[in-house]
C-alpha cells in the first residue's frame, strides 16, 4: 500500500540544496556538479543520491506551481481564461494532460492534493 501524500501544510523533506554550477564547468559535457573527480564509491553513490533526491523535489515542486498556474489561467471567472488546448500549447503538454494539470492545481489551490499524488498518476 502507497503512503499517504504528506499535506501541504505539513513539512517537506528537504534534500541536499542544488548549487549551481559556473558557466565554464557547464559548457564541458563530461562535468557535472564535480561528481567525476569523487573517486570513492561509496561517495560518489552518496553525493549522487543527494543530487537525485534534490533533482526529483524541484520536479515535483515546479510541477505543482505548473499545475496552480494552469488552474488560475483555465479559471471561469477569468474575462481572460485560457482553454486547455490554449494552456497545452502553452507548456507543451497534451490536451488532456493539461485538463489533468488544471484539476490537480484546482485541488492544490483550494489547499488540499487535488485527490491524487499527480497529474502523471492518472495517466
Amino acid at each position: 500500500m502507497a503512503e499517504p501524500t504528506p499535506r501541504r501544510n505539513e513539512p517537506r523533506l528537504r534534500p541536499a540544496p542544488l548549487l549551481f554550477e559556473p558557466a565554464e564547468a557547464a559548457a564541458d559535457p563530461e562535468h557535472f556538479f564535480d561528481l567525476e573527480s569523487v573517486d570513492d564509491p561509496a561517495e560518489l553513490l552518496a553525493r549522487a543520491t543527494e543530487l537525485t533526491l534534490a533533482f526529483r523535489a524541484a520536479a515535483d515542486r515546479a510541477m505543482e506551481f505548473q499545475a496552480m498556474a494552469a488552474a488560475q489561467l483555465a479559471d471561469p471567472r477569468r474575462f481572460d481564461r485560457l482553454t486547455a488546448a490554449d494552456i497545452a500549447d502553452r507548456a507543451e503538454w497534451t490536451e488532456d494532460y493539461a485538463r489533468k494539470m488544471v484539476e490537480f492545481g484546482r485541488g492544490l489551490l483550494r489547499g488540499g492534493e487535488g485527490g491524487q499524488a499527480g497529474p502523471a498518476d492518472a495517466v
